[in-house]
Parts: C-alpha cells; sequence; structure tokens
C-alpha cells in the first residue's frame, strides 16, 4: 500500500499528464504542486511508483507517465467526482426535455455526452422487457386495417399494422381499445399474455376474430428483442488523442453492436459509475482505451446503461461527473415523459 504523500505524487503525475499529454518530472511537480517536500523526496517517491508499476518512463531522458495500474489506483482514490457547473447543469436539462419522443431522447443524450466529454459516447436502448404498459391505442387506418400503437411507462412507443379479418365499426375499436387498457394499464410487459388471456371472452362474438388479430400482433411485438440496440456518437474526436497505431482498431471495435454491448457490461450498482481502464476492457482492440458507464432507468428500476469511451489519458473526475449527471437527467425525462 502506499502512504497519502506517495498518492499525492501519483495524482499529481496523472493530473499533468492527462493536461499536457506530456511526460511528468520531479521538477515539474516541484514547481506547480505545493507537496510540501524536497525535490529528492519527490524523486525517491517516483522511483517507488515506478518500481510497483504505477508510471512508467517512455524513454530515459523523459519525465514518468502513468501506467494502466496508475489510472486505477487514481480513479479509486477519488474523493471526489467534479461536479458539473450551474451552466451545465441547465443546458442538458433544455437539451433532453426538448425530447418528444425515445428515439429523440437516445439521439440527443449520445450527442450531449459526446459533446460534454469531448469523448466516443455510447448509450443502450431501454429494454422493452423492463417496462410496463403505459397506453394501448387502435387507430383504424381501411377498412381492413387497424394500427396498433403500443406505448410503455420508458417512452418507448411501438407501432404494428393488423390485417383484421372483418370490418369492426367504431364502437367495436373503442370497446376493445377500452378493455386493453384497462386490463394493460401499469403491467408489466413480462405479464401481458396472462393479463389478455379472457379478453376474447369479454367482446362479442362477432368481434372476437379481429380480437385474436389484436392480441396476436401484440403478443409477437413483446417478444421482438430490443434490449441489442445500441446508439454510438463522437468518433470523430478520436482524432484529436494519440492512439498511434490502436486507432484503426477501436473504429473497428466500435462498429460491432456485440463489442458495444461487451463495453457497456454490467455496471451493479445503479448509484455508481464503473470505470474500465485500459487491459480491464474485454476486447483487444479497445485495449488502449478507458471506459466510463453508468446505469439509467426510472425510480429504482433500471433500464439500460450509457457511457463514453475515451484514451486512458482521460479526465476522469470530469468524465465520471458528467456520465453520472447524464444518466440522472435520461432517468427523469423518462420517468416524467
Amino acid at each position: 500500500m502506499l502512504d497519502d504523500r506517495k498518492l499525492a505524487v501519483l495524482r499529481a503525475i496523472v493530473e499533468d499528464y492527462v493536461s499536457t499529454n506530456e511526460p511528468v518530472g520531479s521538477k515539474t511537480l516541484v514547481d506547480r504542486h505545493n507537496l510540501g517536500v524536497s525535490p529528492a523526496t519527490i524523486r525517491n517517491d517516483m522511483a517507488v511508483l515506478e518500481e510497483q508499476g504505477y508510471i512508467h518512463q517512455p524513454h530515459t531522458s523523459a519525465g514518468r507517465v502513468p501506467t494502466d495500474k496508475g489510472y486505477r489506483l487514481f480513479v479509486d482514490r477519488l474523493s471526489t467526482i467534479k461536479p458539473l457547473s450551474g451552466a451545465e447543469r441547465r443546458a442538458i436539462e433544455t437539451f433532453l426535455t426538448g425530447a418528444y419522443d425515445l428515439d429523440d431522447v437516445v439521439g440527443r443524450t449520445v450527442r450531449l455526452l459526446a459533446q460534454l466529454t469531448r469523448q466516443v459516447a455510447v448509450v443502450q436502448y431501454p429494454s422493452l422487457t423492463r417496462s410496463s404498459v403505459r397506453h394501448v391505442e387502435l387507430v383504424p387506418v381501411a377498412d381492413h386495417r387497424l394500427l396498433l400503437v403500443l406505448i410503455t411507462n420508458t417512452g418507448r412507443v411501438e407501432q404494428r399494422l393488423i390485417e383484421a379479418p372483418a370490418q369492426l365499426s367504431e364502437e367495436s375499436i373503442g370497446h376493445l381499445r377500452a378493455l386493453l387498457n384497462t386490463c394493460l394499464d401499469g403491467c408489466g410487459l413480462g405479464e401481458v399474455p396472462a393479463a389478455v388471456a379472457d379478453l376474447p371472452d369479454r367482446v362479442q362474438p362477432e368481434d372476437r376474430p379481429v380480437t385474436a388479430a389484436v392480441l396476436s400482433v401484440l403478443l409477437e411485438t413483446l417478444v421482438e428483442k430490443h434490449d441489442e440496440k445500441i446508439v454510438f456518437a463522437g468518433a470523430a474526436n478520436l482524432a484529436a488523442v494519440d492512439f498511434s497505431q490502436s486507432l484503426r482498431e477501436v473504429l473497428e471495435a466500435l462498429e460491432e453492436q456485440v463489442v458495444l454491448m461487451r463495453l457497456l457490461g454490467e455496471t451493479g450498482d445503479s448509484s455508481t459509475v464503473t470505470v474500465r481502464i485500459g487491459t480491464e476492457n474485454p476486447d483487444e482492440g479497445l485495449r488502449s482505451t478507458s471506459v466510463v458507464v453508468a446505469d439509467y432507468g426510472v425510480g429504482d428500476m433500471t433500464l439500460a446503461r450509457l457511457g463514453v469511451l475515451g484514451p486512458t489519458r482521460m479526465d476522469y473526475p470530469g468524465t465520471m461527473g458528467a456520465v453520472r449527471a447524464v444518466a440522472r437527467y435520461v432517468g427523469q425525462i423518462l420517468a416524467g415523459s
């Protein structure tokens, strides 16, 4: 274990290297940081940090730069995550509250994260299976055709056309719509099949074929997979970073949805921000990057994840603060939508 002084030296090296992209020498630490010890003591501390693998010397005449192990200790020992300014918080709220549907919320979120962090932003769509029904709408669009609209508590809207075996009167459509909403309002999507099982018996015999067609399409909609849809933005931000030979590998990895799913991974406690650094990432092409991820959801229910990817030389306190704040705002938007 490192004592407080060596931790302070490591923290100073990380902060300076992230800020300047230049190896950090002992003289720089003395000039820029009030560490309260002599240059000789700082050199000794740097030697210990290097021996234990927290920093390394890229060139014989250069200063030191953090290793993945050094960044990990820096993140684990962060006393605070950098809060956003009042102006940043107001900008986030204004930008996200202007969204008109779930696709717009996700699109705005991924662009906002990329702008705030100057990294690649990745956002997973809310899981349909963890949602509940807010409203079901039936809209006649032709004599034998209906539009089924399913709206969930997470703001998700699913629309399907139904070919009806017979023409329905407006009164019959209204009755079926009312029955569906009575059965399903607030119902978890996994509970829908049981909730509508006896619904055909509650309509007039002549309306049962159409009711069966509506229920068939409704249940087919619920079993479709939506959890794998992920969007990203800000890949151009990588151009400003020195990835040397690995930039192509990073870009190729970002194009694979399965890689993006692993990238977001399981974050565990929804109140925390998860950071994976360098070699901790599961994909070989992302070993030169760090990933900062948080859950978002409604109340205590986690719906999906969002995060950013960038170089290991990252402003961790600022990035973690931005990811956490945006995740909270997205949850609030979905809760109120």
